[in-house]
């Protein structure tokens, strides 16, 4: 009597390279933008963090929803109560923030060029614990972002 076998469907990374899993050109912000830009930046656009470029649009760094949570958890500012007409009680006027992107931001920028592997692309998230890297062409202008959902999207089962 034989014995049949049943092979399980794998995932299989349907991608050779860094490039064939990026989104291009990728949303960014200046590093001179003050947070309330960028805290619209991230709203409207509907996304969670942003590289943040200089103005040759090399990427310094990254700024993420979490870094501005933990700016305004740090600094609040109101003015002083006015003894005026204007302002009711119980009611504060914030000061606007005028701090910069750059001031906030992680400073630190993970990588890859176009043409690495995507399993090395991978294997670099895994090890660095991050959901993004972003692709650099040979000036280190930035070029693209692949996330992790990038990733989840170029899977395939594979019979």
């Amino acid at each position: 009597m034989t014995t049949v076998k049943k092979t399980h469907p794998r995932l299989v990374l349907k991608a050779a390279t860094a490039e064939d899993l990026m989104t291009p050109n990728p949303l960014s912000i200046r590093q001179d933008a003050v947070i309330k830009e960028a805290v619209a930046f991230l709203t409207d656009k509907g996304i969670t963090a942003a590289p943040v470029i200089d103005d040759a649009g090399r990427p310094v760094g990254v700024l993420s929803r979490a870094d501005i949570v933990v700016h305004d958890r740090e600094k609040v500012e109101y003015v002083p109560a006015a003894a005026d007409r204007f302002q009711k009680p119980g009611f504060q006027i914030e000061n606007v923030d005028h701090t910069k992107v750059a001031d906030i931001m992680t400073p630190v920028v993970f990588s890859v060029a176009p043409d690495t592997s995507a399993n090395r692309v991978v294997e670099e998230m895994i090890k660095l614990k991050v959901h993004r890297l972003f692709v650099v062409d040979d000036d280190g202008v930035l070029i693209g972002v692949i996330s992790a959902m990038d990733i989840l999207s170029r899977l395939e089962l594979e019979e």
